[in-house]
């Protein structure tokens, strides 16, 4: 799993390095994404979709040390689906105090896998070139 996840992260830097520029994608341009629009992504295995969400934390897994730090999660959705969750730890604050059975509500970046698919940008963009994304746990926005 480590592994998918450091050649996730390596290919996605690559496609917004080379096929994303900043005259395409800005902080303003904000989705007004909806539960609804997580629904369509997973069924229609789309990536690269703005979603929001919120689900029951299953399971804590250690972070994933390599490359930039990331906290890593599994979230169930209502639906049953569960999701990687994947928060850049080294841009945003860890989401503190987190335990199987939370509830959270997140806004990130879906991109399909076939266990469910990952939940990554969960946090600012130190560059501006990417919507912001953000973890609510606890009554605290980690973004």
């Amino acid at each position: 799993m480590k592994k998918i996840l450091i050649v996730f992260v390596a290919l996605a830097g690559v496609y917004f390095a080379v096929e994303q520029s900043p005259q395409t994608v800005h902080r303003s341009q904000t989705s007004q994404a909806t539960i609804g629009e997580l629904d369509k992504a997973i069924a229609e295995r789309r990536s690269g979709r703005q979603v929001q969400g919120t689900g029951t934390v299953r399971r804590i897994l250690s972070d994933d040390n390599d490359g930039s730090r990331h906290q890593r999660f599994i979230v169930e959705l209502e639906s049953g689906r569960t999701l990687l969750v994947a928060h850049n730890i080294d841009v945003a604050s860890r989401v503190s105090g987190l335990t199987p059975g939370d509830s959270v509500s997140f806004f990130g970046e879906y991109e399909w896998n076939d266990r469910g698919g990952i939940i990554h940008w969960t946090h600012h963009d130190p560059r501006a070139q990417h919507v912001d994304g953000w973890i609510d746990h606890d009554g605290k926005r980690y973004k």
